[in-house]
């Protein structure tokens, strides 16, 4: 009797670890029980506007509800008062290369951007975004067989070099089921005066992790460019498998490829001078352009493509290239002041582009801003970052998934 007893609560062991669902004991309810945070502040952009006199409540990781701080007096959600501070959702990185140079997540987490794309790395499927840094990538750049970035940089996690539109195909394909959530391809034959990647410094594949500076090569030729069949080739497969298209141009020839092969977007504002009719047929293709200004400051063609793309109504997404010589491992507050002195764009106007507009871009629902049904992914500043964007470097306070990462309001 004693055995059979002993096997039945084995096998009754067994069955609750196979299927939990069938055995509501209370270990799972306590798991699955809500916790909620009630966030009061005196300014809050939700991802369109400014509000005031508006709190927001996260329950289990998203934002469960939005309102007058009175509308909230009944609630028994743990209370943060942030005071006179702006609440604001995490910003989106659409532009940096964090895998290759080994930006620790945490402090790019911490510094405010709570999602990133990692356009030029290695190859994941999608993660974080519960208590971490929220981490999509395009996988290695698609380029020609020794085009750019190979000379510099070499392949490894880096480049993949293709020759025929049936290669073209088959690498968009592998790296979409590797968890590539955009397609990134170099059109860049080097030359541009100002260009980071054309100063003929270039990190080696081989430079020690400790420190990426430690080796240089020179680069002193034109690298070899994609045809435009291939390139509409990768547009052609992208597209059907539900992925967009960036480009890495710096000059009119890649420009011009990119445009007639039906590229989605541009990786930078161009750094040498562009036609104003390629420019114009690049916004009626509704391209949409990563910033990158503050890297690209010394490009003598950046103040005229930015000027002109803007008045075009061209759409312009932030991105500063983390892990770049002298850009902040976060948020980069002086992207946002250029954006704002070359396309005329107004403070509330960069911040878009930086929270809802580029989580509408990525399709995840609601990323970016501060709704019901949103991820609870957040910072908040004391002050009022309208009036001087530099306090988005240093937040108070970052949430991610609904965990506090940061907080210095305590």
């Amino acid at each position: 009797m004693k055995t059979l007893v002993e096997l039945f609560i084995k096998i009754k062991l067994l069955l609750f670890l196979a299927f939990p669902a069938f055995f509501p004991f209370p270990v799972i309810a306590q798991e699955t029980g809500q916790t909620s945070v009630l966030i009061h502040a005196a300014r809050v952009f939700d991802g369109d506007s400014i509000r005031t006199n508006t709190s927001v409540l996260v329950t289990d990781g998203f934002v469960t509800r939005v309102g007058t701080r009175e509308a909230f007096k009944s609630s028994t959600a743990t209370v943060i008062d942030l005071g006179d501070a702006t609440l604001l959702p995490g910003f989106i990185e659409l532009h940096a290369h964090l895998g290759y140079q080994h930006i620790p997540t945490d402090i790019v987490l911490k510094h405010g951007i709570t999602t990133i794309r990692d356009v030029g790395g290695p190859l994941h499927k999608p993660y974080g975004g519960d208590g971490s840094l929220r981490v999509l990538t395009s996988g290695p750049i698609i380029t020609a067989p020794d085009g750019y970035p190979i000379p510099g940089m070499g392949t490894e996690n880096i480049a993949i070099a293709v020759n025929t539109e049936q290669q073209a195909r088959e690498t968009v394909r592998s790296l979409i089921d590797g968890g590539a959530v955009v397609i990134k391809v170099a059109l860049e034959p080097g030359g541009e005066a100002g260009a980071p990647w054309a100063s003929g410094h270039h990190h080696s594949a081989d430079a020690g992790h400790e420190n990426p500076h430690s080796k240089v090569v020179r680069v002193n030729k034109t690298w070899p460019l994609l045809s435009e069949d291939i390139v509409r080739a990768i547009v052609d497969e992208a597209h059907k498998q539900g992925r967009k298209v960036t480009a890495h141009i710096g000059e009119a020839k890649g420009a011009r490829i990119a445009v007639d092969a039906g590229i989605d977007e541009w990786a930078h504002v161009p750094c040498d001078i562009i036609p104003d009719a390629l420019l114009k047929k690049a916004v009626a293709q509704n391209v949409t352009i990563v910033t990158t200004l503050d890297t690209l400051s010394k490009c003598p063609g950046v103040v005229h493509n930015a000027r002109v793309l803007a008045a075009l109504g061209g759409e312009f997404l932030y991105g500063a290239e983390i892990a770049h010589p002298d850009i902040p491992w976060g948020i980069d507050a002086q992207e946002l002041i250029i954006m704002m002195q070359m396309t005329n764009m107004q403070p509330i106007e960069v911040l878009r582009s930086a929270t809802s507009k580029s989580g509408q871009y990525l399709n995840i629902p609601l990323l970016g801003t501060l709704q019901a049904g949103a991820p609870a992914d957040m910072i908040a500043v004391k002050g009022d970052p309208t009036q001087a964007l530099k306090l988005l470097e240093y937040p108070d306070l970052v949430m991610s998934g609904g965990k506090i990462v940061l907080n210095n309001f305590d």
